[in-house]
């Protein structure tokens, strides 16, 4: 819970920020208000790290850039139609927007750009209370109209207008309601989550960029799955992303399957868990997290009920490997991370069969080589995805996992395993076999690298030979 004496304390620390002084005793001398806003004073408060420094104030943008000119390194106007300058101020970036007074049209989420007159105005038009606190300086005087204080001890998020107005102006905000919920770990005001279920199809007018921009940075918290429940109760997911709330197949009286929905989000929060455990400090991993929540997609696609009352979904890690591809290229997803996902989601189940049965050597490669570089994200996938309480299965999955990342280990040392290719490349091919480039040559390269994964490194003259045996069978 906020306790107001540490809070108003980091506050005062806040102030004390060596960029925050530089710019208050700027703006001071040229007779101009200035104070710090949204989201580093709500993380002052909280306790958390600040950073991201912006800024709100009543002098002009030319008066802006005319005041931070000689306290910064660089400065830039991009956002001057805006009302914003930026600059480099002590090696760190900030922002500076004069105060506004916005009005929306309803059709787009581009705002009629109106300045305006007073601190008050320009915070009451923002997203949450939370985010509409400011800070002013040199004074230190925390400007909280509509009981953001209030709200960060209660751990709620709402609008400081009805919401129904403030999503009707700008439907980002439903998203953001869901990112803030999972980044906060506060929970979305009755009013607020009702707004967002009611103006749900509005989101139609935000790019699916500006989406995915807000998807991603939910992806990127420490609890994303407190997010993706809003999203999912409020019905907003349906908009861009319908497959998940299609996940919550009916649990018939004979439990016939397990809750695929609930599954795939501890599968996600224990893809977390292993991240941070075996790569203490890293940055969130965004495709593995994207990929442990639509592993199982496809299932109620692949859905069948067989004699004896037996559900299968077979092949549904193909089938949803197809369905994530489209889904993150409708998202705007750059290609790298789309091909990751889906891979990753193709190979998830990859791994059972050696549970059941102890690999070669060669399934061992073959495993390793269609994961290629996504190969640790795939060790962490499959461990996630074994959800049992069966403590005596969940052992046994987890023990067959060591023993295969063990193997992995072994072979790598022995044979280079991240790099396996052909003994003979597509020159020496073409010489051994006194054939021209083409569609031949492409064959024997399979040939001698199915040969490779089958039976390991066998030296260029056995290659060589055996080679020259395959292309004689062929006749």
């Amino acid at each position: 819970m906020l306790n107001m004496a540490d809070g108003l304390a980091r506050l005062g620390a806040l102030a004390e920020n060596p960029v925050v002084r530089t710019l208050a005793a700027a703006f001071e001398q040229a007779g101009f208000d200035l104070a710090v806003v949204g989201g580093p004073v709500r993380d002052a408060l909280l306790g958390r790290d600040t950073h991201d420094l912006d800024f709100t104030t009543n002098a002009s943008p030319d008066d802006i850039l005319r005041i931070v000119t000689p306290v910064s390194t660089a400065q830039w106007d991009i956002g001057r139609a805006f009302g914003t300058i930026g600059a480099r101020v002590q090696r760190e970036q900030v922002e500076i927007t004069t105060y506004r007074a916005d009005s929306y049209d309803g059709v787009t989420r581009k705002p009629t750009v109106e300045f305006g007159d007073t601190i008050d105005g320009d915070l009451v038009r923002r997203d949450f209370t939370v985010n509409s606190m400011a800070l002013q300086v040199p004074a230190v005087k925390l400007v909280d109209p509509t009981g953001g204080v209030e709200d960060l001890i209660a751990g709620v998020l709402r609008t400081p207008a009805d919401p129904r107005v403030s999503f009707g102006d700008d439907p980002l905000r439903m998203l953001r309601a869901a990112r803030f919920s999972a980044q906060l770990g506060f929970r979305v005001e009755e009013a607020t989550a009702e707004a967002i279920a009611e103006l749900r199809e509005t989101l139609k007018i935000v790019s699916p960029e500006r989406i995915q921009s807000e998807l991603v940075r939910l992806m990127q918290t420490d609890d994303p799955v407190r997010g993706i429940r809003v999203l999912v109760d409020t019905g907003l997911i349906d908009e861009f992303l319908p497959e998940i709330t299609e996940l919550r197949l009916e649990v018939d009286e004979h439990h016939h399957h397990k809750d695929v929905y609930e599954h795939s989000l501890t599968v996600l929060s224990q893809a977390i868990e292993l991240e941070h455990s075996r790569h203490p400090g890293a940055a969130p991993d965004v495709p593995l997290r994207i990929a442990a929540l639509l592993h199982d997609i496809g299932k109620p696609r692949t859905r069948k009920l067989e004699a004896g009352g037996v559900v299968t979904f077979h092949h549904h890690d193909v089938v949803g490997a197809r369905m994530a591809r489209k889904r993150l290229q409708a998202l705007r997803f750059d290609t790298e991370t789309t091909n990751a996902v889906a891979t990753l989601i193709e190979l998830h189940l990859r791994f059972f069969g050696y549970a059941e049965g102890a690999w070669t050597d060669a399934a061992v490669r073959r495993y390793v080589r269609d994961a290629g570089d996504l190969l640790e994200r795939l060790h962490i996938l499959t461990r996630a995805d074994v959800t049992t309480r069966n403590k005596r299965k969940a052992g046994r999955l987890a023990a067959a996992y060591d023993d295969i990342e063990s193997r992995i280990a072994a072979l790598r040392e022995q044979e280079e395993l991240d790099s396996i290719r052909p003994e003979l490349d597509g020159n020496r091919i073409q010489q051994v076999l006194g054939i021209s480039p083409g569609r031949e040559v492409g064959e024997a390269y399979k040939f001698l690298l199915d040969l490779r994964l089958d039976e390991g490194v066998l030296g260029e003259d056995v290659a060589e030979q055996r080679l020259r045996e395959w292309w004689a069978a062929r006749g």
